[in-house]
């Protein structure tokens, strides 16, 4: 599942063609696509159709778009598979298409095209709430329950690394608690604790408050190397809005790496099941205590 670098890139390639561009026409090929909006496909069109966007915002790993005039946004998700890709107007259907939007803007006219394999992800026309920590904040009623992640500048340092401390509970697991600290998955949680040589089930109540600080500034490094290598790909799944794979994938250290040398002792790796998940970690790095 994209996690938030992925998304972060995709944001930043729309933004320059979408922002201050109007919403010319709107077409929904698979309204399973649709799940998270309140009606069907003609009352998304209709609201939609006509609408200048103003902007294109983030917060872990939803992204959305506020339209200018209006208490509403278009909210994305996008799920296992979802791609959000820029097009020009004649271009040929993308593989997977589930929706596109044409806009017409200062940067020229583009089609968005919300493409999605597995149909996990969602488009939606949502409300924007304020928020309850920052005064003239908005954000989504769908994204307003997620806690902000590490890149946002509001996020507040300090009440993570309490809420983190009392949790007492192993340590990924508050990592991927998306109402403390959101963005993270399982590729960077992995990443980020054998950076801070932690291992997976340690609790937190255990950890000293400089550990905890240590662990946010691990996320953050990891965040900004995957942001600036483009994010990471596997597969097709997940690519930019020009269609392009991340290459962080070849940056990580543990994930994905079971039976390979550890980079820092040499020792193999090792992956284990964990919560219908995986795992990945180094067994002399990252001891269970």
């Amino acid at each position: 599942m994209p996690e938030l670098p992925e998304v972060e890139v995709v944001r930043l390639g729309l933004a320059p063609a979408v922002t201050g561009a109007t919403v010319s026409a709107v077409e929904v090929l698979d309204e399973r696509s649709l799940r998270r909006h309140a009606g069907d496909s003609t009352d998304f069109v209709g609201a939609l159709e006509g609408a200048r966007i103003q902007a294109v915002s983030r917060r872990g790993k939803f992204l959305w778009m506020p339209l200018e005039g209006r208490d509403e946004a278009l909210s994305a998700h996008l799920g296992m598979s979802g791609q959000m890709l820029l097009r020009t107007a004649d271009a040929a259907d993308d593989r997977h298409l589930r929706a596109r939007i044409r806009v017409d803007g200062p940067a020229g006219d583009f089609l968005v095209a919300f493409a999605d394999q597995r149909v996990f992800g969602s488009l939606a026309i949502d409300r924007l709430v304020p928020t309850a920590d920052v005064a003239g904040e908005r954000v989504p009623s769908q994204v307003v329950h997620i806690a902000r992640d590490p890149l946002d500048p509001n996020f507040d340092d300090d009440a993570w690394a309490a809420a983190m401390l009392r949790r007492k509970t192993g340590v990924k697991g508050a990592l991927l608690d998306q109402t403390l600290i959101s963005g993270i998955g399982n590729i960077y949680a992995d990443e980020a604790l054998w950076r801070a040589r932690l291992h997976y089930a340690r609790n937190t109540a255990g950890l000293s408050p400089s550990k905890v600080r240590e662990l946010l500034q691990h996320v953050r490094e990891v965040f900004a190397k995957a942001l600036a290598e483009g994010g990471t790909s596997f597969d097709a799944q997940y690519v930019n809005v020009n269609g392009q794979a991340g290459y962080f994938a070849h940056s990580l250290n543990v994930y994905g790496r079971q039976g390979q040398p550890c980079p820092r002792c040499g020792r193999p790796i090792v992956r284990e099941k964990w919560m219908n998940r995986s795992s990945h970690f180094c067994e002399k790095c990252q001891r269970e205590r």
